[in-house]
């Protein structure tokens, strides 16, 4: 699910993500993307995974949001199963856009 929200705090976005209780992950450099993971049970799956992109000019963050249901199945490729809709997913939007208001 993708959705943006506005960061009026002036506070970097790792910094926030950490008070929505998420977990840096990595970061590309040529992108400038930011990976973070929220674990549903304090076990490694389900789990939240986003994509965050800030756009410093606006102070706007860009998101890509889904649940992470089980980790890949095939060694050494990305594939997973993720749920990208659905009550969970938009809930947990719905969570993260309030805290930035």
């Amino acid at each position: 699910m993708k959705f943006s929200v506005k960061n009026t705090s002036g506070e970097n976005a790792p910094n926030l993500m950490r008070e929505l209780g998420y977990h840096f992950w990595g970061e590309n450099k040529e992108t400038g993307e930011m990976a973070f993971i929220r674990p549903l049970r304090g076990i490694p799956y389900p789990r939240f995974h986003l994509i965050l992109k800030e756009v410093k000019k606006t102070g706007e963050i860009l998101l890509n949001l889904h649940l992470d249901q089980k980790k890949p199945s095939y060694k050494d490729t990305p594939a997973h199963s993720g749920e990208y809709t659905g009550e969970i997913v938009e809930k947990e939007a719905e969570r993260i856009k309030k805290f930035f208001l």
